[in-house]
């Protein structure tokens, strides 16, 4: 049998998500019967607070399950503007579009700002999907690893300033940074915007997890002196109010940016869900409280993984944010996760998914019993 398709070129240049992948071979073998320890999923482990499940009920109730207008309903963007506005962002409700999950807000912006062979250039580890996103777009990839400097941004400015150019179009910067936790100083924030303004370079700010910082202080990039005019700031629901599959992200940028992503928006997904949209409204306005008991449960979990690896002689390099710590593990990570999950039945995914090889990715977006689980199961099969 001929195969009947013949593949787009851009398509071929991506891989599948590796933390997808990990994610799915866990679920396969928790069917199948075994228990896995799932540290691999990007995903909190707390249900979406009673307030917005019932404000999503609320607005089913009330009929909004048709389109809304394309950008988002004006109460959505309107709140969006003021928490932005909290940030230090000079933001106005027409310089949003909602959009079903943060990643969408991302792949708008590679596809209205990337052409065949422009510069994107990339911190390491940086998330999968950046890379993949840039390829779609047609875009080529230069990277500056932060693994050296404890995955901090500050001590790498150096090799940033090395790195971009007047050639260079595109900079995502991505604090607190998955998948590290880094939490990047203000110093070294202002470092990206005196390049950034030096070589008139774009700046993609992903705060997807602004709201799960522990031990610093989160900087909007977009609210520094000459960086509101040239950064498109992504965030969303999922992390911060556990509403990852509700789907629901926003994108923020000055000018003539919304205009311009706003086609793609309009003819690849229309809108973000009505009612879902509703229920974010009172995320933001109504959920601080929910928001800071999940915070302080990451924290105390994020302390009790660096005692356990410490009892074991393992130093991680410990993140102020997210809830991610990069684990040192073998040479061959992709070799150690694979003997992970199959001998000791937990789910970590390789740090060479992230650029970062030698290194395995914990979430611990999961109860401190089953973190102590985890680790004594890699240390009974030698993995540590």
């Amino acid at each position: 049998m001929t195969d009947a398709y013949d593949f787009s070129d851009r398509i071929e240049r991506v891989e599948p998500s590796a933390t997808l992948a990990i994610s799915n071979l866990a679920a396969e073998k928790e069917a199948e019967g075994a228990d896995i320890v799932d540290l691999s999923v990007g995903e909190p482990d707390f249900d979406t607070p009673e307030n917005i499940v019932e404000a999503g009920k609320a607005a089913l109730d009330a009929g909004h399950t048709g389109y809304t207008s394309s950008n988002g309903i004006p109460p959505l963007k309107e709140a969006i503007a003021d928490k932005l506005r909290g940030t230090g962002i000079d933001a106005d409700a027409d310089e949003v579009i909602v959009t079903p999950g943060g990643k969408q807000a991302l792949y708008e912006t590679f596809q209205t700002l990337i052409d065949a062979g422009d510069e994107v250039v990339l911190l390491d580890p940086a998330w999968v999907s950046y890379e993949a996103m840039t390829k779609l777009a047609g875009g080529d990839l230069s990277r500056v690893d932060l693994a050296p400097h404890g995955f901090q941004l500050e001590p790498a400015l150096d090799e940033l300033a090395e790195t971009v150019s007047d050639d260079t179009e595109l900079l995502v910067v991505n604090s607190p940074s998955n998948p590290t936790g880094a939490v990047f100083s203000e110093t070294a924030l202002e470092g990206v915007r005196d390049l950034a303004v030096e070589h008139d370079i774009a700046v993609i700010s992903d705060e997807i997890y602004e709201r799960i910082v522990y031990d610093a202080e989160h900087v909007s990039l977009a609210s520094l002196d000459g960086m509101a005019d040239r950064t498109i700031t992504v965030n969303g629901f999922s992390k911060a109010y556990s509403m990852t599959g509700w789907r629901l992200g926003y994108i923020h940028a000055k000018g003539d940016f919304v205009g311009e992503a706003g086609k793609l928006h309009s003819h690849s997904v229309s809108c973000a869900v009505n009612f879902v949209q509703h229920a974010g409204v009172e995320a933001l306005e109504n959920t601080d409280e929910s928001v800071a008991e999940m915070r302080r449960a990451f924290a105390d979990r994020r302390d009790l993984l660096v005692d356990l690896f410490g009892e074991h002689g393992i130093d991680v390099d410990v993140g102020d944010g997210a809830f991610y710590m990069m684990l040192p593990v073998d040479e061959d990570d992709q070799a150690w996760c694979e003997a992970a999950i199959e001998e000791a039945s937990v789910a970590c995914v390789p740090g060479s998914a992230f650029n970062a090889p030698g290194y395995a990715r914990i979430s611990y977006a999961a109860s401190a019993e089953r973190l102590r689980e985890a680790v004594d199961r890699l240390v009974a099969n030698d993995l540590l």
